[in-house]
């Protein structure tokens, strides 16, 4: 079995979040799905679980972040093409995601990110191993 990655992110609004990411494409389990939380889709071994802040809450000692004010993480996924960097980018930015940078083009790379409904920064990526230098910095 392949490793999973599971990330946990605390939301203001549940059904506000999974309108967001429903209109970014993304689906959810409705098995792990209740007025809590849910489980959404991103591939076969990644799920980021949206967790009201009070359930969030209930795994920590620690102060929840604000995401808006301070970054807590950045989640950064691949994409098949620039292209594609671009149309997620865009259906983030009209289901009302803000883009912190521009895009950033290293030519064997490019980037793009946005900081979703309860500011979590997330970033799309488009790789070209071919392209790549024999040793970055």
């Amino acid at each position: 079995m392949a490793t999973q990655i599971f990330v946990n992110l605390a939301v203001n609004d549940l059904d506000r979040s999974i309108a967001f990411f429903t209109k970014l494409g993304y689906t959810f389990n409705a098995q792990f799905t209740n007025e809590k939380a849910t489980c959404m889709i991103i591939s076969d071994t990644i799920y980021v679980m949206l967790l009201t802040r009070s359930f969030f809450q209930t795994f920590t000692e620690k102060e929840i972040t604000d995401a808006h004010k301070a970054i807590e993480t950045s989640i950064a996924i691949s994409a098949e093409t620039k292209e594609a960097v671009n149309e997620m980018v865009d259906k983030a930015v009209a289901a009302g995601a803000t883009i912190p940078n521009p895009a950033t083009d290293y030519g064997f790379m490019y980037q793009h990110s946005f900081d979703d409904l309860d500011g979590h920064h997330w970033e799309y990526v488009w790789m070209d191993p071919n392209g790549m230098p024999e040793q970055l910095g």
